[in-house]
């Protein structure tokens, strides 16, 4: 993969087998509470993944007692981004907010919800506040036991201003989404399983295990279709039956036609297990 792996500012990202990129948030002192700089290097990142064909799937965690507890507005002094270019981090007034928040803070959770490749956010421990927002964009959420998850803006006088509002309305539904953060809740990986804000909870050492399980078998699975399947999905929340139809047929005018659905289709006749992805190998050959 031509993906930059290595150093980032605030995390560090390491690639695996089966096309597998780890992004470790890695500033356990600080609870991993992160920064402008940080934000922006994260977009970075996020958007090389996208354009990587090698990249199959994504896992988000953290070192130490947090997965992403909030932010850290000041940041260490002097702190730039590795990636791109220093600008003024906003919050200095009003406006200054709102461009900050609109080109900076929020374009973190655009980028997750943009990504075609499948992402886990991988919860060992504290999800606050954009932790928590961002945990939520991504596809899946396994949770440590011992993690702790909530907005709880509402405790500092704050609103959940990176899209956390939206992301609990849909996964919760308005009514306990309204209470959820009305009531500055912060609930255990537990509470999280049976309020549906994730989708697994193992015990603390076990996470790591999870996650990577997890990664593998998905991707094994057909990319491109699993890819035109992740944006269908997401993208019918917001539609109507006609349009939903209609988006899924241009679709599959794609993956009906691609290697994928051929050796599936071989497969099943052949009664044996689909060998997907075969035109991902001829790239990772080319690359090496």
């Amino acid at each position: 993969m031509s993906l930059r792996t290595g150093n980032y500012c605030g995390f560090t990202i390491a690639g695996h087998e089966h096309g597998i990129v780890t992004i470790a948030f890695n500033r356990p002192e600080s609870l991993n509470a992160s920064t402008a700089p940080m934000k922006r290097d994260l977009v970075e990142a996020l958007t090389q993944i996208q354009m990587d064909d090698l990249v199959r799937v994504v896992i988000l965690t953290g070192e130490g007692d947090a997965f992403w507890a909030g932010d850290n507005l000041k940041g260490p002094a002097g702190e730039k981004s590795t990636e791109v270019p220093p600008i003024h981090g906003g919050h200095h007034r009003e406006i200054g907010t709102y461009n900050g928040l609109r080109m900076i803070s929020q374009n973190v959770n655009t980028a997750l919800r943009n990504l075609d490749k499948l992402t886990i956010a991988a919860i060992n421990g504290f999800a606050i506040q954009t932790g928590f927002s961002a945990a939520l964009c991504c596809d899946f959420r396994i949770a440590a036991r011992s993690a702790k998850l909530g907005s709880a803006t509402l405790r500092f006088g704050l609103l959940p201003d990176e899209g956390g509002q939206w992301l609990l309305v849909r996964l919760l539904g308005a009514a306990r989404a309204m209470e959820f953060m009305m009531r500055r809740r912060i609930v255990s990986a537990q509470e999280a399983l049976d309020l549906g804000l994730v989708t697994e909870v193992v015990e603390d050492d076990a996470l790591a295990t999870a996650a990577m399980s997890l990664a593998v078998e998905l991707a094994n699975g057909p990319q491109i279709a699993m890819r035109m399947l992740k944006r269908s999905t997401y993208l019918a929340t917001e539609m109507t039956w006609e349009q939903a139809l209609d988006e899924i047929a241009s679709k599959t005018a794609i993956t009906d036609h691609h290697e994928d659905a051929k050796e599936g289709g071989r497969a099943f006749l052949e009664k044996r297990q689909p060998v997907f992805n075969q035109w991902l190998d001829t790239l990772e050959n080319k690359s090496e």
